[in-house]
C-alpha cells in the first residue's frame, strides 16, 4: 500500500512511519507542517528508504493537500497531525481550533474529492484512519471517589471533553463520523491512552521529568499528583494503528490502551528510582520533586478498555510500564543531542497553561 501519514514527523507519527518502513513493504508519504513538535531527526533511520517521501504541508492548506493526493495517489490516510498539548491549549486555543478542526475538515474534503475520482476497486479499498485520544471522553471516577471496581472508557462512552485540546479533538472525531454517515466516506477512528517512549517532545510529563532530573531542576507535580493515566508505549501504539488501517472495519471505533493505570506521582517516582540506578548521584532524584498549582480543569482519571482491539484485531501491548519506561529513559540518556536540538529558544521546559487572573 501507499499510505499518507499526516503529522509523521511528530512523536506518534514518526513511530508509525518507522514501524511501517522497517516492518512492511508499504510506501509512506509523510505530510507534516514541521511545527515546534515536528522533527525530521526522528526519522533519520528511514529517510533514505526508497519507500519514504516527505511533503512539508499544512493540513489547513487545501490546494497543497489536493496536490499531494494527486501526486502520490495514496491507498489510505492515517491522520495524526494535531496540536496535542493540553497546557498550550489553555493559553492558546486558536491553534487547536485551526489545526484539529479546520485542518481535519480540509483533509477530509481533499481525501473525499480524491476518493470520489478513484476507480471502483481502488475506491472500495481506500481507508481514512483518524487517530484521536481518550481525552475526548472526559474523566472517570477516581479510586478515592468510588469503592469497588472502576469503569473504563469503551467505544460506547459518551464524549465529555474538558480542555480546549480535547474539545477540538472531539470535534474532529465528529466530523470524521459525519463524513462516513453523510457521504459514505470510508473512515475508521481510534482513541488512545497516554503515549510515552523515545522521540517525545519534552513538554510532556515523562520526557520533561527525565531531562529536568538529569539537569538538577525541579520535577513539578500538578496538585497532589494523584491524577491517573493509562500509559501506552508508543511502539505498541504504532503496531496497533497499522493493524487498524490494514484490518479494521469501516465505520468502527477502536480504543487502544496500555493496561497501565498509574498516578502521576507514581510515574515520577519510578523515573527517579530508575535514574538512581542508571545515573547515580550524591542525592536521590526524588528530592527534586516539587508540587505546583494544578492545571485548570484537570481530568483526574483516564483508563481504556481495549478488549475490542484484542478480540477483533489480535492486538495486545508488548511492553509493561516498567519495561517501556526503562527503555524510554535509556533512550533519552543515549540521545542527548536530539533533546538539545528539539528545544529551541521558544521553549525551555517552562510551565505552560497558567491562567493569569
Amino acid at each position: 500500500m501507499k499510505i499518507l501519514v499526516t503529522g509523521g514527523a511528530g512523536f506518534i507519527g514518526s513511530a508509525v512511519v518507522r514501524h511501517i518502513i522497517e516492518n512492511t513493504k508499504d510506501t509512506i508519504i509523510n505530510l507534516d507542517k514541521l511545527t515546534y513538535a515536528g522533527n525530521l531527526e526522528s526519522l533519520k533511520s528511514v529517510e533514505n528508504s526508497e519507500r519514504y517521501f516527505f511533503e512539508q504541508v499544512d493540513i489547513c492548506d487545501r490546494a497543497e493537500l489536493d496536490r499531494v493526493f494527486n501526486t502520490h495517489k495514496p491507498d489510505a490516510v492515517m491522520h495524526l497531525a494535531a496540536e496535542s498539548h493540553v497546557d498550550r491549549s489553555i493559553t492558546g486555543p486558536s491553534d487547536f481550533i485551526q489545526t484539529n478542526i479546520v485542518g481535519t475538515y480540509n483533509l477530509l474534503e481533499a481525501a473525499r474529492n480524491y476518493w470520489n475520482n478513484l476507480e471502483i476497486s481502488a475506491k472500495k479499498a481506500f481507508r481514512f484512519h483518524h487517530i484521536s485520544t481518550d481525552e475526548v471522553y472526559g474523566d472517570l471516577p477516581h479510586p478515592d471517589e468510588q469503592e469497588g471496581s472502576l469503569p473504563l472508557f469503551t467505544e460506547q462512552t459518551s464524549y465529555a471533553p474538558s480542555s480546549p485540546y480535547s474539545a477540538s479533538k472531539a470535534s474532529s472525531d465528529h466530523l470524521v463520523r459525519a463524513w462516513l454517515r453523510t457521504y459514505g466516506f470510508p473512515t475508521v477512528v481510534t482513541n488512545c491512552s497516554n503515549n510515552y517512549g523515545p522521540y517525545h517532545f519534552p513538554e510532556k510529563l515523562i520526557p520533561l521529568v527525565i531531562l529536568n532530573a538529569l539537569e538538577g531542576k525541579d520535577l513539578p507535580i500538578y496538585g497532589e499528583g494523584d491524577q491517573i493515566r493509562d500509559w501506552l508505549y508508543v511502539e505498541d501504539h504504532a503496531r496497533a494503528l497499522y493493524k487498524v488501517v490494514t484490518e479494521g472495519a469501516i465505520g468502527e471505533t477502536y480504543n487502544i490502551g496500555g493496561h497501565n493505570e498509574k498516578q502521576n506521582i507514581e510515574v515520577v517516582q519510578t523515573i527517579c528510582n530508575i535514574l538512581d540506578a542508571l545515573v547515580p548521584k550524591d542525592t536521590r532524584y526524588a528530592e527534586q520533586i516539587t508540587y505546583v498549582t494544578d492545571r485548570p480543569g484537570h481530568d483526574r482519571r483516564y483508563a481504556i478498555d481495549s478488549s475490542k482491539m484484542s478480540a477483533e484485531l489480535n492486538w495486545t501491548p508488548v511492553e509493561t510500564f516498567e519495561t517501556g519506561l526503562r527503555k524510554t529513559i535509556e533512550w533519552y540518556l543515549a540521545n542527548q543531542s536530539w533533546c538539545k536540538n528539539v528545544q529551541d529558544g521558544s521553549y525551555q521546559r517552562e510551565r505552560l497553561g497558567e491562567i493569569n487572573s
